[in-house]
Order: structure tokens, then C-alpha cells, then sequence
């Protein structure tokens, strides 16, 4: 089963509180680009678009600011964080080097039981892909890089790389993967799991840069693109 990496599940029966909904509501529209880059949040609409109070919505805001994906400044209100080449770039240089030291530590000590885990995610995150389910597929692929990175034994490393990989998830654009595309990706990704189960540290790293430069380099090309159009702004979905 997929668990939300960025949302906690709640306390001991499974159910989440109010500012948790709130905080899940606000991140799955901030990703799904429907509250887009600069977007103003404002405390009143939004209680009434998710039907909550105020108070769980601030929650979630704050929620969404320590994720990097809202800027929360007193006295003038909160905002949706702007996309840029600028910020593209400094988020990947960030997770190269994070998600690099962490996958080398995963491929020192992978299990069995990690390997299971992400290769369950793995073939959850194709199979959602070619049914077309961005949302869902996303989850799975979060829950892929995280099964990985979290047998590396680290407490912190996971954690560090949380936020910025949230604020990349805004950067994934276009519509609905084509197959050849969905098949790449999986190649990418059976290449950093093989590297892991063959506690492989170099292989591991370096299947784990060509997976997130080729990813770089298709964003970038698809924002340049975009930017070339008069009045267009990205809109985030999935690459």
C-alpha cells in the first residue's frame, strides 16, 4: 500500500485531523497546478473552497511554507511559490547531491524486505502511469525513491530531502505519458533498484544522476517552451 510521504496518516486509528486534511487538500492542489505558481491564499476563500475553518487552513498553510511550497510573509498574506529556471535549478543541484548520498547508503545495506518494497511501489507507479492516474501515480513514485532512501539507516537524510523534493514535484509538466515515455522511466528506475539489491554504491549513484538529469533536461526544455509563448505560465502535471 502507497503511503503519502509529505502527509502523516494520523494517530493511532488511522484518521487524520482537520489541519491534516487541510494540509492534503492544499498540497494535492498546489501540485496539481489548480492553485498555481503566485496564486494569493487567502484564509476566507479557502475555508470556504474545502469547506473547513479557518484555523485548520492556517495549519495547513504553515504545513505547505515548511515544505517549501508557500511563501507565508506577516503582515501581507500568504502566496503559492513562483516556478523558475533559477529555482529549477537550485532544487535539482540540491536533490542531486542529497538523493546521491542517500542511495549510495541504501545500496551499502538493501534487504530482501527493501527490495520488496520498492519494487511493490515500483510496479504500482507503471501500472497507475499507463491508466493515466497522475495523482496517484505520483504517490507511487514518491513511495519508490523513499522506500529507497529510507533503508539507508538515516534518520535526517530522508528528511532533508522531503522539501525540495516536494517544491520538484511542482515542476513536472504535460499531459498524460506516452508509453514509450512510461517505459524509459521504468528502465530508469529498474536501473536504480538493480544497482541497490547489487549493493552497488557507484552504480546506484550514477543510475540514480541519469535518472534525475534526464528529468532536468525534458522540464527545462518543456518551461523554455512554455516561456516562448506570449501570456503562458507553466501549469504543473507530470513529465
Amino acid at each position: 500500500m502507497i503511503r503519502r510521504l509529505e502527509l502523516t496518516p494520523g494517530g493511532p486509528t488511522g484518521r487524520r485531523t482537520l489541519a491534516e486534511e487541510a494540509a492534503a487538500e492544499l498540497h494535492e492542489l498546489i501540485l496539481s497546478g489548480e492553485l498555481p505558481s503566485g496564486t494569493a491564499l487567502r484564509l476566507e476563500e479557502l475555508a470556504k473552497r474545502l469547506d473547513m475553518s479557518q484555523m485548520p487552513i492556517r495549519e495547513g498553510l504553515r504545513r505547505m511554507a515548511a515544505l517549501g511550497l508557500v511563501e507565508i510573509v506577516p503582515h501581507k498574506g500568504a502566496w503559492v511559490r513562483e516556478l523558475s529556471m533559477e529555482d529549477l535549478r537550485d532544487t535539482h543541484a540540491t536533490r542531486l547531491a542529497l538523493e546521491s548520498l542517500a542511495v549510495r547508503a541504501a545500496a551499502t545495506r538493501f534487504s530482501d524486505s527493501d527490495a520488496a518494497s520498492a519494487r511493490s511501489a515500483l510496479a504500482e507507479h507503471v501500472r497507475l502511469s499507463k491508466l493515466g492516474d497522475n495523482i496517484a501515480s505520483r504517490q507511487a513514485h514518491t513511495e519508490f525513491h523513499f522506500a529507497i532512501y529510507r533503508s539507508g539507516g538515516s534518520r535526517w537524510l530522508p528528511r532533508a530531502i522531503e522539501p525540495v523534493w516536494q517544491n520538484s514535484e511542482r515542476y513536472r509538466f504535460g499531459s498524460r505519458q506516452t508509453k514509450a515515455r512510461i517505459e524509459q522511466t521504468r528502465r530508469e528506475h529498474q536501473a536504480i533498484l538493480d544497482a541497490c539489491v547489487a549493493h552497488d554504491e557507484e552504480g546506484a549513484e550514477a543510475a540514480l544522476r541519469q535518472h534525475l538529469e534526464g528529468a532536468m533536461q525534458r522540464i527545462t526544455e518543456t518551461m523554455e517552451r512554455r516561456s516562448g509563448r506570449s501570456g503562458d505560465s507553466p501549469e504543473p502535471g507530470k513529465h
